[in-house]
């Protein structure tokens, strides 16, 4: 058997508005709060909770992508003006990395944590 996340529990300032901001930016549905988490479905195995924290520490969340939701998802973080870039020690160069012959960018959510996307795992 191949051991699957199922989910995660993602800490917020705003569980309804990070939930929004992370569909929004992946392409994603958000129907709402289900009892006391903000659930974003990733994927069929994978499932984002958010849920309100006073305080926390940035976590960091890496996704692989195909290039065609590559283009998507790094094109709405453009148009949202959020800054982004080629590792965690630049988030902020504009530049991608090419990592194993793949494209990859980092860029940060509105609570802090850190959100990647790379075509080569």
């Amino acid at each position: 058997m191949a051991i699957t996340l199922n989910h995660t529990i993602v800490p917020a300032h705003d569980k309804d508005a990070s939930a929004r901001f992370f569909a929004g930016i992946f392409g994603l549905k958000y129907e709402g709060a289900t009892g006391h988490f903000a659930p974003v479905r990733v994927n069929k195995e994978l499932t984002l909770d958010f849920d309100n924290a006073e305080s926390f520490e940035p976590h960091h969340y890496a996704f692989h992508v195909t290039d065609e939701e590559f283009d998507a998802i790094f094109k709405r973080v453009q148009e949202a003006g959020i800054p982004y870039g080629s590792d965690p020690w630049s988030m902020e160069n504009r530049q991608l990395n090419s990592r194993k012959g793949g494209r990859g960018v980092y860029f940060r959510d509105p609570n802090g944590h850190v959100l990647e996307l790379l075509t080569r795992a």
